[in-house]
């Protein structure tokens, strides 16, 4: 029934995003990882959308793009996840890393994801390996956009768009292959990269 939404984002919380279009306001529940590259509050932005309807309860799961739905949808696959759990272990976990780990059949790393346990870590091996497919391309495009807000800040200081832009994604490259890098929160990564590219800009 629905593919997208389109509006105007009017707030961003913990696994939750509300889009304003056409005078309604939806509440969708989203993975942190695609929560990090949507555009920050009052801006635009397309959210590709499953809709889960029970006996019980209707509610809208959203991704933002095309191939995290796709994962989601890979997730649900696998017995005993469910619509929450997905979201959960894609909030812990990029789409490429999961592919990675799951590629290369690693049990352990797959079991220190928050909301799986090794019962679901061997269902998720056999289910699921050589099904995810992520370029590292695209991986490295999403990583990019989730900062954005780091960009504009950068911009805001006076540096110029297009050597923010390429100073960031050369950081990117760098980071995105950085254990300790990744693992930190969305703050952390944030602080780190506003201030290493300013000392490399300047």
């Amino acid at each position: 029934m629905f593919n997208s939404i389109f509006g105007m984002i009017t707030a961003k919380n913990i696994r939750q995003i509300f889009i304003e279009t056409n005078g309604i306001e939806w509440d969708i529940c989203i993975p942190d990882s695609s929560l990090d590259m949507l555009p920050c509050v009052g801006k635009e932005a397309r959210v590709y959308i499953y809709m889960q309807h029970t006996e019980n309860a209707m509610a809208l799961f959203g991704f933002a793009s095309k191939e995290e739905r796709n994962v989601f949808f890979d997730l649900l696959k696998v017995d005993g996840i469910g619509a929450k759990g997905a979201i959960k272990i894609m909030s812990n976990i990029s789409s490429f890393k999961l592919m990675e780990i799951l590629e290369n059949n690693n049990l352990d790393e797959l079991e220190k994801i928050p909301g799986i346990g090794k019962k679901t870590a061997g269902k998720m091996l056999l289910a699921l390996k050589g099904k995810i497919s992520i370029s590292e391309e695209k991986n490295k495009t999403n990583f990019q956009s989730a900062f954005n807000d780091v960009a504009n800040s950068l911009v805001d200081m006076g540096f110029d768009k297009k050597d923010v832009d390429s100073k960031i994604n050369e950081l990117v490259m760098v980071l995105s292959t950085d254990e300790t890098f990744m693992n930190k929160t969305k703050k952390e990564k944030e602080e780190i990269l506003f201030k290493r590219a300013i000392v490399e800009m300047s």
